[in-house]
C-alpha cells in the first residue's frame, strides 16, 4: 500500500489517522468518514500530489532540455526574419508555398492532407508522401498549430509551418521521434476541405 501511495506522488500521510482507520474497518467499529468521503478525499489528495509531481517534472525536463528550446527560439527569430516568412499572434510561422485558391477549412472541419515533418535538423519523423496517400482528419484533432495553419490554407495551397513547441507537442514530445520542447517544421498540402 505504501509504495502504491507514494507512486501517486504523495510525500506525507497521517499515519495514525490510516492506522486508525484501518482497525476501525477491520473490528467494524465506527469509523470516521464514509466509504464515499474516504474515497473522495483519497482522490482530492492523490490529484493535488500528482499536479506537484507533474509540475517537478515539467519543470526538471525544462531544465534538461533547455538547450533544444533555446535552438527553437534561436532559429525562429532567425526565420521570421528570411523574406516570404509570415508569423501570427500565437507565435506559428509559416510561408506559402504554391497559392490555392479553394475554400478555407475551420477547426471543426475535416481536411484531406499530404505532408512531411521534420525536426529543426532535418530529420524527418513522418511523411504521407512516403506513405503514398494523404491522410484525412478533423483539424481540431491536431497540434494547435494545425488547426491554427490549415485554416489559413485555401484547398490547392501548400505551406510551410514552422512551428515553435508550445503550439507543437510541448513539454511531452511525441514518441521516439520527437523529443520535448520540439519546434517542428511541416509542409502541408490542402488537397480538400471535407467539411463538418
Amino acid at each position: 500500500m505504501g509504495t502504491s501511495l507514494k507512486s501517486t506522488g504523495l510525500s506525507t500521510l497521517n499515519y495514525e489517522a490510516l492506522l486508525k482507520g484501518l482497525k476501525d474497518a477491520f473490528a467494524g467499529a465506527k469509523v470516521a468518514l464514509t466509504q464515499q468521503q474516504a474515497q473522495q478525499y483519497i482522490n482530492d489528495a492523490i490529484t493535488k500530489a500528482s499536479a506537484v509531481k507533474t509540475k517537478a517534472e515539467n519543470e526538471a525536463n525544462k531544465i534538461k532540455f533547455a538547450p533544444m528550446i533555446k535552438e527553437g527560439q534561436e532559429f525562429l527569430e532567425e526565420n521570421k526574419k528570411r523574406a516570404g516568412v509570415q508569423t501570427t499572434a500565437s507565435g506559428l510561422q509559416y510561408e506559402v508555398l504554391t497559392a490555392g485558391t479553394g475554400v478555407k477549412p475551420t477547426a471543426t472541419d475535416s481536411v484531406l492532407v499530404h505532408y512531411k515533418g521534420t525536426l529543426l535538423n532535418g530529420k524527418q519523423f513522418d511523411s504521407s508522401y512516403d506513405r503514398g496517400e494523404p491522410i484525412s482528419f478533423p483539424l481540431n484533432r491536431v497540434i494547435p498549430g494545425w488547426t491554427e495553419g490549415v485554416q489559413l490554407m485555401p484547398a490547392g495551397s501548400k505551406y510551410k509551418f514552422f512551428i515553435p513547441y508550445h503550439l507543437a507537442y510541448g513539454e511531452r514530445g511525441a514518441g521516439a521521434d520527437i523529443p520535448p520542447y520540439s519546434a517542428l517544421i511541416f509542409e502541408v498540402e490542402l488537397l480538400k476541405v471535407n467539411g463538418k
